[in-house]
């Protein structure tokens, strides 16, 4: 039986490091992508319509291939299907040999290429991890990838700074081809190929505990992009002192990310996840009242953590908890549309804010506190057993160490 035990063990571990591998690929490669679009438009210093133009389509296509795809996968064989994902992915890299330069048509391009082919297969590969990973330790495994992406995403920023179009469209390229290999090695889980039962995206709305955290995290990405549109704003931070504060939040949060999947495992996704708005809210409800210098080091510290802790527990975790195979793609293709759909409100009002800066901060904290009401009504998803048991291992752990010290 021991043995059983630790071959089962020993798949899961392959199993696991194959998803992290995935992940981490395609997440980085996404992210790539972003800066050179976001470069790109910083180079032409475009009117605000085209701007806003470009980066709706990268957004929107995000989105609209992430729910087409969690629609279409279910027809396909699954990894076929994420190794075209993948193909597609190299193509929209390779794009950028096509333009000498990057103008508007170009961007636009590869904006909606780079769109599609992140988001037509994200939920797919979302959903292996929920198929790959146990409900009790599902928190930890988002956490190191959330923490392995955030640490390394700078690295990748720097080569596509620093290099011409040609060089970045063949390393963008070759470093998304990596992820075919990967796909060689991994096998779609057992109980997956015996589901017969699919979910329609009807379904998923009428799952009363997905629409509680659904409307939450919506509040959530929302508030937290509107308040960055006013944080970039040089009248309310100066620029160098709200990058400076951007870099240690991004710290923090990679940080707190991992944390934040430790305590979803132990603690619980529910109480992690009220914590996290209730935190966040009483930040902003300081900065609102006294605006001063370390209420402001204060809020980026506590954006950071909730940031960290919220990203994990709603876009890796609380998905693939409420979900059941056979419809995880399609939770997970809504679940993750209000992030990429949120920094649009920074692109489309930047023009038109004329908010008073800190009536912003009171308006943000009272919605943030009111996100957290249907928290309030949403079931755990962690098993009250699993909970109750780490607490129990954590009683007899202390109850040797004051025994030993006796």
């Amino acid at each position: 039986m021991s043995e059983t035990n630790q071959v089962r063990s020993s798949i899961a571990g392959k199993s696991f490091f194959l998803i992290f591998a995935l992940l981490f690929n395609t997440l980085t490669w996404f992210y790539m992508m972003w800066v050179i679009i976001d470069s790109a438009l910083g180079g032409l210093q475009g009117v605000h319509i085209q701007v806003s133009i470009i980066w709706a389509l990268f957004y929107t296509a995000v989105v609209v291939s992430g729910i087409f795809g969690s629609t279409l996968s279910n027809k396909l064989r699954t990894l076929r299907f994420l190794c075209f994902w993948v193909l597609s992915g190299i193509v929209s890299s390779l794009l950028l040999i096509l333009f000498d330069s990057v103008d508007v048509t170009c961007a636009s391009i590869i904006s909606l290429f780079s769109g599609f082919s992140f988001g037509v297969g994200m939920p797919s590969l979302l959903t292996f991890l929920g198929d790959f990973t146990n409900i009790e330790n599902r928190g930890r495994s988002a956490g190191i990838i959330f923490l392995a992406i955030n640490v390394s995403s700078p690295i990748f920023a720097v080569l596509v700074e620093n290099f011409d179009l040609t060089t970045i469209s063949i390393v963008s390229a070759t470093w998304r081809g990596l992820a075919l290999v990967l796909f060689l090695f991994l096998k779609t889980p057992p109980r997956a190929k015996e589901t017969a039962k699919t979910f329609s995206f009807l379904s998923v709305f009428q799952d009363r505990a997905f629409i509680l955290y659904f409307v939450a995290w919506m509040l959530f990405c929302f508030v937290d992009n509107f308040e960055k549109l006013i944080l970039g704003n040089p009248a309310v931070l100066e620029a160098d002192f709200y990058s400076s504060m951007l870099m240690i939040e991004a710290i923090i949060g990679s940080i707190f990310g991992f944390v934040g999947g430790w305590l979803c495992d132990f603690i619980g996704r529910k109480r992690v996840v009220i914590y996290g708005f209730v935190t966040l809210g009483l930040a902003y409800a300081i900065i609102s009242i006294a605006p001063t210098t370390i209420s402001w080091y204060l809020y980026f510290v506590v954006d950071g953590i909730s940031f960290g802790m919220l990203w994990v527990a709603f876009f890796f975790v609380l998905w693939g908890d409420l979900s059941q195979q056979g419809g995880r793609e399609k939770y997970y293709a809504i679940g993750s549309a209000p992030y990429f759909l949120a920094p649009l409100t920074r692109v489309i009002l930047a023009p038109f804010v004329a908010f008073p800066a800190y009536a912003t901060f009171s308006l943000a904290s009272f919605f943030l506190f009111l996100a957290v009401l249907p928290l309030m009504y949403a079931p755990e998803t962690l098993p009250e057993k699993k909970i109750e048991l780490r607490r129990l291992k954590k009683y007899v752990e202390e109850a040797r160490k004051v025994k030993k010290k006796a």
